[in-house]
């Protein structure tokens, strides 16, 4: 099975890329022109925001639209200019294209309705409500795409905040490599059509293994 390719876009003026990197580094604050540093850096966030994040919703925050712009503002605000806001450009990646930009909003308010209010964090009392309820939102982020660059990475901070709340470890991702990295863009895909089972059997992994790493298990 091939791995999904690079994103597309639209080129609109968004869609713009630091000057000498070969159109491999979008825009950015740092002028970063290498892919590898840009990665270093970015991964350096993530690592600095997830503390913040810890520290900024308790057990009883019930998350929003809003929130999920605030994660990726608070991990990408100091590199590039548009972090926290929806994207204005059309992304595809192989053969799926992501939600049209217009309609993004629409998606995220539909997310927050139907999804995030249905999931008070504090009766996340179980494994099983705990994986539904992650698997669901994760699949519906990704999907959506709400963001020009780190859905994913943002799909995952937001899973690992919930996770918190419901009393689990810090999550564990290490498992999603080699075949399993093949499963969870096929879960990714079945989300499309509103089936989370694939996703679920993922997130049942990694939270496994983090229970068993943690001891907890």
């Amino acid at each position: 099975m091939k791995r999904p390719g690079r994103y597309n876009t639209s080129g609109l003026p968004e869609d713009t890329y630091e000057p000498g990197s070969h159109k491999r580094v979008p825009k950015n604050l740092l002028g970063i022109k290498q892919k590898q540093k840009m990665n270093e850096t970015e991964a350096r966030a993530q690592s600095r925001t997830l503390e913040v994040l810890i520290n900024l919703y308790d057990r009883n925050h019930r998350f929003t639209a809003a929130d999920v712009c605030e994660i990726h503002k608070i991990w990408l605000g100091d590199i590039y200019q548009w972090a926290g806001r929806y994207r204005h450009v059309d992304i595809q990646k192989g053969n799926v294209r992501f939600t049209v930009p217009q309609f993004i909003p629409q998606e995220m308010g539909v997310l927050e309705k139907n999804i995030f209010a249905d999931t008070p964090p504090c009766t996340l009392d179980s494994l099983d409500k705990t994986v539904t309820a992650i698997s669901i939102v994760h699949a519906e982020l990704v999907r959506i795409h709400p963001f020009r660059e780190g859905n994913g990475r943002v799909a995952r901070l937001l899973a690992i905040l919930m996770a918190l709340q419901a009393g689990f470890p810090i999550l564990d991702f290490t498992v999603i490599r080699g075949r399993m990295r093949e499963n969870y863009f096929a879960a990714v895909r079945a989300g499309w059509d509103r089936n989370y089972e694939p996703m679920e059997q993922i997130f049942r992994k990694v939270i496994s293994k983090t229970l068993r790493i943690s001891g907890k298990k």
